[in-house]
């Protein structure tokens, strides 16, 4: 479940693509070894016979039904999360059968803050929360691997986006002479 390169600009490149943590798959894979030890604990300890290939059933459908709602199911959500930094925007995309996109316009980020309990920093994941002017506001990521990396690079990537869409002083002095000197304007001060 690889992110589409379909859905960026063809002027856009990736510049970070990330899952959540692999801290989340930790309950599964306990889940998915509970199941099997329980299903093996039934075939050796369980008595030969009716009762006992009955009791294995109920206890294999039982561990069957945990592995696919309890570990499948959330190995599904991981995969299918995607966190993808890019020149241009942030894309939030989640979802298994259905999907949800968000897009963030780098201009459009106001503040962004990152969050690190005990045990996240243990890990080297945490929490990075995006404010962004628009309806939504703010978007909370959940389990970012390598979370003080993943700030950094989106401080340079706004910072980056903001210096190349804004007029540096010299390009305003420039349009500032040349109105006053009644030249027309020009439509990219850095080509003249």
């Amino acid at each position: 479940m690889a992110f589409p390169e379909d859905v960026l600009t063809s002027d856009e490149h990736v510049v970070l693509h990330l899952h959540p943590h692999w801290k989340a798959l930790i309950r599964p894979i306990v889940v998915l070894v509970a199941a099997i030890a329980a299903v093996a604990a039934g075939f050796l300890l369980l008595p030969t016979g009716l009762t006992g290939t009955v009791a294995l059933y109920v206890i294999a459908g039982l561990a069957f039904a945990a592995v696919c709602w309890l570990t499948i199911w959330p190995i599904l959500v991981w995969r299918s999360t995607h966190y993808l930094f890019t020149n241009e925007r942030v894309v939030l995309q989640l979802g298994v059968l259905s999907r949800e996109r968000r897009d963030i316009p780098l201009g459009r980020i106001n503040d962004h803050s990152m969050n690190q309990h005990f045990f996240e920093r243990l890990l080297g994941c945490g929490t990075l929360t995006i404010e962004s002017a628009g309806e939504r506001g703010q978007s909370v990521l959940t389990s970012i691997p390598d979370v003080q990396k993943v700030q950094t690079t989106l401080y340079d990537l706004v910072e980056t986006h903001h210096d190349k869409h804004s007029l540096g002083d010299d390009e305003m002095r420039e349009i500032m002479a040349d109105m006053r000197e009644g030249k027309p304007l020009r439509t990219d001060p850095k080509k003249a």
